[in-house]
């Protein structure tokens, strides 16, 4: 338990660290890209594709950090009225279920898909960065999901959470 809770920590530092770089380059990005439109006779062309890309994998990237927080959007009213061994069995189960979904859909899926690709050798049209590299951050989300619900699920939830973060 101690490996995975220091594992966690160190990923969650570097994850911390990516998104706001990544972040900070879709900031820089989007305002360049406004900047050429409006402003200079000649818009950028890269910066849209440079976009796209940043926004999947943040999005990918900050909803697994986003479920490590324990920030996604939840409805535990039911829960809450639970005696507290019913709500431990609720707690697990959804790990597990997350669990299945990062298996199967994001990791599983998105390497097939990553394969896939690869196997087509498909690029993107205006930068020609191999599509097989902006997909691999599905298989490395859902790597990121699975461990944090094994992580989750190894703790006591009752002990681990606060009550201010129960009331959403």
């Amino acid at each position: 338990m101690k490996f995975i809770n220091d594992l966690v920590n160190r990923l969650d530092s570097v994850l911390r660290v990516v998104l706001a770089v990544m972040m900070a380059a879709l900031v820089v990005d989007v305002t360049w890209q406004v900047l050429t439109r409006f402003i200079l006779p000649q818009p950028s062309s890269f910066t849209e594709e440079v976009a796209r890309f940043l926004l999947i994998w943040v999005s990918l990237l900050g909803g697994a950090y986003a479920y490590r927080e324990q920030s996604h959007l939840g409805f535990n009213l039911l829960v809450r009225n639970m005696s507290l061994k019913n709500q431990v069995r609720i707690h697990k189960f959804s790990c597990v279920l997350v669990a299945i979904f990062a298996i199967l859909v994001l990791i599983i899926g998105g390497s097939n898909l990553v394969y896939l690709t690869w196997l087509l050798g498909q690029h993107s049209p205006v930068l020609d960065v191999p599509m097989a590299f902006v997909y691999t951050v599905i298989p490395a989300s859902g790597l990121l999901f699975l461990l944090y619900s094994l992580h989750f699920f190894l703790q006591n939830p009752l002990t681990n959470t606060s009550p201010e973060s129960n009331d959403e």
